[in-house]
């Protein structure tokens, strides 16, 4: 009986194409902007993880928490704050870095970037454990001065001739030797960064003894709870304020993915406002379906169709054309998810979409529900018609 009435919404469904198909692209919309912007977000959210993974799990970053309020101060970190942090056991190695956006200048071409400094001697070890690598050249290494280390994008795209070991740039006047070229890392930032040695840093900045942030490196990942209280208890006393923060990379990736929820929350309410117009839609077209054939439910009734069955052809009529939009809008939303990978990869951000087939699934059962759902108030106005007033009906 159920392959009957299948075979009768699908004659009536085909039967109407022109209409059939507007009332679908409702559901392809909505359902399109759902898959991709769930499959992005999730992406996104993994990417970011995995960059974090790739960071390192056992450090611990400290940096100033800055303006607490009207009457208070805000005193950046020092290396006197670093050496307070060296002093405490349990870290592999502690540095400070010093970072700022400025001019490059090669020849007479101009760029601006990132330019972040740590102490040369730990360069190689810091570079290790983060698992970055170098493409070409190799590492500052202890003592030396006025080198760099450059990004992969920044070599190749911050001048119209792409730079290579040996050649030098311009920092703030002063001439820097590029001695290695990193691999890609990802993401627009790293890529783009030109690494210096602190030293120099703090002279061609003018900056004797700040520091924007230090990096801890635990020995083990099991001491980071006790080595992050004991570094705010040691740096309150001593600094006599609490204008910094302690933050482990865990901690920033759960903030992280916090912003990330709300967000994909935000969007996919957006994107279902589409849906519910699609809804609509579907309501409107299978109204208009019951009014087009009063008569043969009228006919359908006389020869013994009960109510359940006039509901159930209308109610699976109504899910197929949700089905169908599903299946159209799972394809097209899958499609946006990929070529939003290439814009962003083309962006520098290495955004790695995965697609999961339970997201596809969740698509095709949603868009069903929401067409047998829609199809309900006109079923059930369908299967209430009296035989006799749907066969006088004109």
């Amino acid at each position: 009986m159920l392959v009957d009435y299948f075979l009768m919404a699908v004659n009536s469904i085909t039967h109407r194409k022109l209409r059939s198909w507007l009332t679908v692209i409702g559901i392809i919309i909505g359902v399109a902007a759902i898959i991709s912007l769930i499959t992005t977000s999730r992406s996104l959210e993994s990417t970011i993880e995995s960059q974090f993974e790739q960071f390192g799990a056992n450090r611990i970053i400290i940096s100033a928490k800055g303006f607490q309020g009207p009457g208070t101060l805000s005193q950046g970190l020092t290396n006197e704050d670093v050496d307070t942090i060296k002093k405490i056991s349990g870290f592999k190695y502690v540095v400070p870095g010093l970072f700022r956006t400025s001019e490059i200048k090669r020849n007479k071409e101009t760029g601006f970037t990132l330019v972040w400094s740590l102490p040369s001697e730990n360069f190689e070890q810091f570079f290790e454990d983060a698992g970055i690598e170098i493409q070409e050249g190799r590492n500052i290494q202890g003592n030396e001065k006025f080198v760099a280390i450059i990004g992969a994008r920044a070599a190749s795209e911050m001048f119209s001739r792409e730079l290579r070991v040996g050649d030098k740039i311009e920092i703030v006047k002063q001439d820097f030797k590029i001695v290695g070229i990193l691999e890609e890392i990802g993401n627009a930032q790293d890529d783009n960064q030109i690494n210096i040695p602190l030293e120099s840093a703090r002279e061609i900045f003018n900056e004797p003894d700040k520091v924007d942030t230090i990096i801890a490196q635990v020995k083990s990942a099991n001491d980071i709870p006790l080595l992050q209280q004991k570094i705010e208890k040691d740096l309150e006393r001593k600094r006599g304020d609490t204008n910094f923060q302690v933050l482990t990379a865990t901690q920033i990736l759960e903030q992280i993915n916090q912003v990330l929820g709300i967000v994909q929350i935000v969007l996919v309410g957006i994107a279902a406002i589409s849906l519910v117009v699609g809804a609509i839609g579907i309501m409107n077209s299978m109204y208009t379906n019951v009014l087009e054939r009063t008569k043969d439910i009228g006919i359908m009734k006389a020869i013994g169709a009960r109510n359940s069955d006039i509901l159930q052809i209308f109610l699976i009529e109504s899910g197929l054309i949700g089905l169908v939009g599903g299946l159209f809008g799972t394809v097209l939303g899958t499609g946006m998810a990929l070529i939003i990978e290439q814009f962003s990869k083309n962006a520098g951000f290495l955004l790695i979409v995965k697609i999961e087939p339970l997201v596809l699934i969740f698509g095709l059962v949603f868009a069903f529900i929401v067409g047998m759902i829609s199809g309900v108030l006109p079923a059930y106005q369908a299967s209430r018609l009296k035989p006799v007033d749907a066969l006088r009906y004109e």
